[in-house]
């Protein structure tokens, strides 16, 4: 069955951002404060979504207690009450003024919006000089975030990357030189795999994303492509019905057909986003192309934090064919308190929905955390010579000799992140 058998329908997508949201807030029925506080908190933190979400996949007769609400609008005790009085009141007086700028400003700064100093410490060098918009972390891997795509059809609440979504430009990571990463690529044998992120690849159009991808088919060391995408989730016709949807899929199937592996990792939240027959038919399409796709999202509190919602999730995307990949742990940035399960919590989950489903979604890796040294995956809590501990190992990690072997942290209830963690049975981490 060819890919390219759709008729298009003309590209309907519209966004909606913080101009429209009191709007929006008074069709979920919030009271005038709230409209007020929760708008003051999307003067720090981005806010977008679209046509499809709203009507799709938010109940709006149950909107305050709905995840997938939750999922996409600010909430006003994402950011410490303080704060958001100060911003509202600034907001309210004049929503364009010097202090409040400066005031939303100085709070993204406490938000630790770059976590693991990722604007820095990953940060690709060529003849001795770093390259914006790449981040290379692993020998294998490399990331790269194209000036294009660094916007997402709707933005999650959760999302660790938020900080390219708010216009400060010393937060933001892109680039539009493709010739730098073949460059890259060739210098560095060891690379086998690029990841498209950002943003979301798929936001661009079909002609941009072949501008970025056709050059690396002619590298032979490439095995996999990636796409890092919510596409699949926030707007589906992206594959199905917008202009240049089958040129799409022609692309996916020139990858393919060049010998690479193009893996397509979706983002999926809740299987609230897994129901439509849209969702249903751009799985199918994109898997015509002989693409994989894989699964992933961190666990997120008020939204996912519990057992049966990642049960249904892996089953159903087993039985569309997607493969489940990673269970993440909720980043070190943003609203971190809003959204963070404590990692003992998080493994309960894990192994409470891993042990409800067969050995083929058991292709799942996780709770990860992706940290500094690489991810690390929380295994189990034990006992060990009557001290109780973490079991931990390095999924990925900066230095590959470490990838794999087990080692312990002592148990602490509270523990949300890795450096919440102190090394047991050892003075330091391997990773240290």
């Amino acid at each position: 069955m060819s890919a390219t058998t759709t008729t298009s329908q003309g590209r309907k997508f519209r966004a909606y951002t913080s101009r429209h949201l009191d709007e929006l807030l008074t069709r979920a029925g919030l009271p005038d404060e709230r409209r007020l506080r929760t708008r003051a908190v999307s003067t720090v933190l981005p806010f977008r979504t679209n046509d499809y979400v709203l009507d799709e996949l938010i109940d709006w007769d149950n909107a305050e207690d709905d995840p997938m609400f939750r999922l996409v609008f600010p909430q006003e005790d994402m950011l410490d009450a303080a704060d958001v009085t100060r911003l509202a009141a600034l907001l309210d007086a004049d929503p364009r003024g010097a202090d409040l700028k400066a005031e939303v400003h100085a709070v993204r700064r406490k938000l630790n919006p770059h976590p693991a100093g990722q604007l820095v410490l990953n940060k690709p060098k060529l003849d001795g000089e770093g390259i914006p918009g790449m981040q290379h972390k692993y020998p294998e891997t490399i990331l790269f975030f194209p000036q294009q795509g660094q916007t997402c059809h709707a933005y999650c609440t959760y999302c660790f990357r938020w900080a390219q979504f708010v216009g400060e430009p010393d937060l933001k990571m892109a680039t539009n030189d493709i010739d730098r990463l073949v460059e890259y690529i060739r210098a560095r044998p060891s690379i086998t795999s690029v990841l498209f992120t950002g943003g979301d690849a798929m936001i661009m159009g079909a002609p941009v994303l072949r501008r970025y991808v056709e050059p690396l088919l002619e590298l032979e060391q490439l095995e996999s492509i990636r796409m890092g995408t919510k596409a699949l989730a926030y707007w589906p016709q992206r594959f199905v019905t917008d202009p240049d949807a089958d040129d799409t899929m022609r692309l996916f199937e020139q990858v393919v057909a060049s010998g690479k592996n193009l893996a397509f990792q979706a983002h999926f939240s809740h299987p609230a986003e897994l129901r439509t027959e849209m969702l249903r038919t751009a799985v199918k399409r994109i898997q015509s192309t002989g693409a994989i796709i894989r699964t992933q999202a961190p666990l997120i509190r008020t939204i996912n934090d519990d057992a049966q919602v990642w049960t249904q999730m892996w089953r159903t995307q087993h039985t569309m064919g997607m493969i489940p990949y990673y269970m993440f742990v909720e980043r070190d940035t943003g609203p971190q308190d809003y959204f963070s399960v404590p990692l003992v919590h998080a493994y309960e989950v894990f192994q409470e929905a891993y042990s409800q489903v067969s050995g083929l979604c058991r292709t799942v890796r996780g709770p990860s955390m992706s940290a500094d040294p690489g991810k690390v995956s929380v295994d189990g809590v034990t006992e060990i010579n009557g001290t109780k501990v973490f079991v931990l190992h390095m999924i990925q990690a900066r230095d590959p000799k470490i990838v794999g072997k087990p080692f312990f942290a002592h148990f602490d209830a509270d523990a949300v992140w890795l450096n919440d963690l102190k090394p047991a049975f050892a003075e330091k981490f391997p990773f240290e």
